[in-house]
């Protein structure tokens, strides 16, 4: 059971807001208080649907076997699972600790119960979970934006930024802005976004971050948005909203677009976190605050060897691997004799 001392906290989650206390508490009384791992799955793709979580501390993934990028991540006061409300289908997708995370658990068992006996807290939780799923259909529309993909979930809703060339509309939910949009258009080579390389984005959240408190050691950012900067960094590193990380890996400009990509949703989130719309660049800039005393020159060769050093264990471990096939297939075919072969022939003496 969750302990009177910091029931009341629960009052400021998203989800519990505007939700009548009596329902509240009736509500809380059923969950169950869980703590995952880094790393620990909440569900699988094809489990049964069997509860639904609060996010209090941490954050979680939403993916699919079919990417390696989730497809959303989640953080405190955000809803995990919440389908479980509205029919018995199973999973579509899985969901995955990144970090330790801390959440309240309500189980079907639990909860069901509830629900019969006050129709009034089953039609709470029912809006509820199509608010969230609503809110996270709009963030898809904003990560597919820009690609000729864009679903339109969110009706369409964009906010208005400048950038030298002109104004231009950027999907309301997306955490990056204008400069990124324009990347998206201007270099659409490969059509494999930096998003596919979790280290590299991290490693330019680090940059980031190590800037922020920098210059406001030097008296040159204002602590406010240095801090709000450094944990907009933070929880990138911790593996969320990497899915805003749309710019094509390979552009023109030595990776300036990846560099205003990064600036742009730490700059976004920062925001957030101050209580500011996304977009109010006047207090928090992409470039005059994230991108403060830096160059791309500076940013993306620094990060590419952070992302370099975090991701070496992990091509030895491969390497190994590689290794250990070839000794293996060596011994298979030791008792056969077979002419050497070079360039896609039968070598010759």
């Amino acid at each position: 059971m969750i302990s009177n001392a910091w029931q009341d906290q629960l009052a400021g989650i998203p989800f519990f807001e505007s939700l009548p206390e009596s329902l509240r508490w009736q509500l809380v009384r059923a969950a169950v208080p869980t703590t995952y791992e880094a790393g620990a799955m909440l569900f699988r793709d094809g489990d049964a649907r069997d509860f639904f979580a609060v996010v209090l501390t941490g954050s979680v993934a939403i993916e699919h076997a079919t990417s390696a990028t989730p497809l959303a991540t989640l953080g405190a006061g955000e809803m995990v699972g919440e389908g479980v409300l509205l029919d018995d289908s199973p999973h579509g997708t899985s969901g995955r600790a990144l970090v330790a995370t801390e959440a309240l658990v309500f189980h079907r068992a639990r909860f069901e119960p509830l629900l019969k006996d006050s129709p009034a807290l089953h039609a709470a939780l029912v809006t509820r979970a199509a608010r969230a799923i609503g809110q996270r259909l709009k963030a898809a529309d904003a990560t597919l934006a820009g690609r000729g993909r864009a679903i339109r979930f969110s009706g369409g809703a964009t906010r208005r930024e400048h950038d030298l060339l002109g104004d231009r509309d950027v999907p309301a939910e997306a955490l990056y802005g204008v400069q990124t949009l324009r990347a998206l258009e201007n270099f659409p080579i490969t059509g494999v976004p930096i998003r596919e390389f979790p280290s590299l984005v991290d490693a330019l959240a680090a940059v980031k971050s190590a800037a922020a408190r920098a210059n406001a050691d030097l008296g040159f950012l204002p602590r406010d948005v240095a801090q709000a900067i450094d944990d907009a960094a933070g929880e990138i590193r911790a593996g969320r909203h990497h899915e805003h990380f749309l710019v094509d890996a390979i552009q023109g400009g030595a990776g300036t677009s990846t560099n205003m990509n990064a600036n742009e949703v730490i700059a976004n989130r920062a925001l957030e976190l101050l209580g500011r719309p996304r977009g109010d660049y006047a207090v928090v800039h992409p470039n005059n605050h994230v991108n403060l005393s830096q160059s791309t020159n500076d940013v993306y060769p620094t990060a590419v060897k952070l992302a370099l050093h975090t991701s070496i264990e992990g091509l030895r471990a491969a390497m190994r691997e590689l290794v250990d096939a070839f000794l293996a297939k060596g011994e298979e075919f030791a008792p056969h004799i077979k002419m050497g072969r070079t360039q896609l022939q039968d070598a010759v003496p």
